[in-house]
């Protein structure tokens, strides 16, 4: 099946009691059983569900994997990720990512239970060796990253960490299995917040992870049915529902960010525009190679880093929410040093170049003119 076709039919059938084309909400804690042990395949609605089991094969079918887990939380998927670990090993991740993201590796694994997370740049695969020892057990991945939009070349990472027997995961959120599949580029593991595009309505929290072996499955459900991080039905059938506008709505986001960017990029009070799909973005090339399109996010300084100049965008805008999360159909806005980000020291911020003035903007689905004249009326208030 193509893509389209994918996302409303993959791993979906009629309900088999009554025909509704919809995936029903199981809404049980426990199911019957004729005798103990003997069951139709569900026991306790921790362990499993069948709304949530048609989401997991539905997910799968996307990103091409063996299987997929689904979680409460993107942040529950990720911390099920690193129970995979012991204590003293080693992680290397892009240095680039989302603020939550090292918070649970630095704050949580690190100071807690002996894990080592080393945050390096990952743009020029070349440069991983030097940063892998023996200890080093997982390469963390985002691309593209959040929220510079930096682009880590996947292939080129995963063929040196199967050369040394360590795991990688990719965190896809920002593209979504309609613009990459990882696992075809030789990664281990893909997680998404599935909050953000593939819900996409901002009505939902969820995680998941897609992999490309039983083995890593089974390790991950045991985690999750030891620790309990699982989602409820009404949250699986709100995905399920959001994934069947999965490409159209990211194709009409990239669309739109294609335009905005390029505004962003001629106008007099916007410094750098960090997007992909420019020629002159140091990583175009592999974007090009490895993505169906640019994405639908962009961020960018103002030509004056002032955080009290930032703040007047972000408050003077009318379409574009101020709001964390992204990529639901609505436009969003946001400051990654005060907001996502917070969690990561300034000076940590600053080498990657996420600035006092930095500012994120998840593009919707809206009529691009009406986007680009609101943001022209922020701009008239500096």
């Amino acid at each position: 099946m193509k893509f389209g076709t994918k996302v409303i039919h993959a791993g979906i059938e009629p309900d088999p009691t009554s025909g509704a084309v919809m995936t029903p909400i199981y809404q049980t804690s426990t199911y019957a059983q004729e005798e103990p042990g003997k069951h139709k395949g569900y026991e306790y609605a921790r362990t499993q569900n069948p709304t949530r089991t048609a989401l997991e094969h539905n997910l799968a079918a996307l990103e091409n994997g063996v299987a997929a887990i689904c979680f409460s939380s993107g942040m529950g998927a990720m911390d099920s990720i690193m129970k995979l670990l012991k204590s003293g090993d080693e992680i290397v991740s892009v240095n680039d990512l989302y603020g939550g993201s090292y918070r649970l590796m630095t704050k949580v694994y690190e100071n807690n239970y002996g894990l080592k997370a080393k945050f390096v740049d990952l743009t020029n695969a070349n440069d991983l060796e030097k940063h892998i020892s023996k200890k080093t057990k997982l390469i963390w991945i985002e691309t593209p990253t959040n929220p510079m939009l930096n682009i880590v070349d996947i292939a080129a990472v995963c063929t040196i960490a199967k050369k040394h027997g360590i795991l990688t995961c990719v965190d896809n959120t920002f593209a979504s299995p309609y613009l990459q599949t990882p696992l075809d580029l030789g990664a281990d593991m893909v997680i998404h917040s599935a909050t953000k595009y593939l819900g996409g309505h901002s009505d939902v929290v969820h995680g998941c992870v897609i992999v490309n072996s039983q083995e890593l499955a089974d390790q991950l459900y045991f985690i999750q049915n030891a620790a309990g991080a699982v989602p409820g039905p009404q949250d699986c059938f709100l995905v399920l529902r959001g994934i069947k506008t999965l490409h159209l709505r990211v194709e009409r986001s990239c669309k739109n960010a294609k335009k905005i960017a390029k505004f962003l990029k001629s106008h007099p009070k916007v410094g750098r525009v960090n997007y992909p799909g420019f020629k002159d973005h140091p990583s175009h090339a592999i974007a090009k190679a490895q993505m169906r399109d640019f994405g639908g996010m962009v961020s960018f300084d103002l030509a004056k880093d002032s955080f009290n100049d930032a703040k007047k965008v972000l408050s003077n805008t009318n379409l574009f929410i101020l709001a964390e999360s992204l990529g639901g159909v609505e436009s969003l806005i946001g400051h990654p040093a005060s907001m996502t980000h917070a969690s990561i020291p300034r000076e940590e911020r600053l080498k990657v170049g996420l600035t006092d003035s930095l500012i994120r903007l998840s593009i919707g689905v809206e009529d691009v003119d009406d986007l680009i004249e609101d943001l022209e009326g922020a701009f008239a208030n500096l």
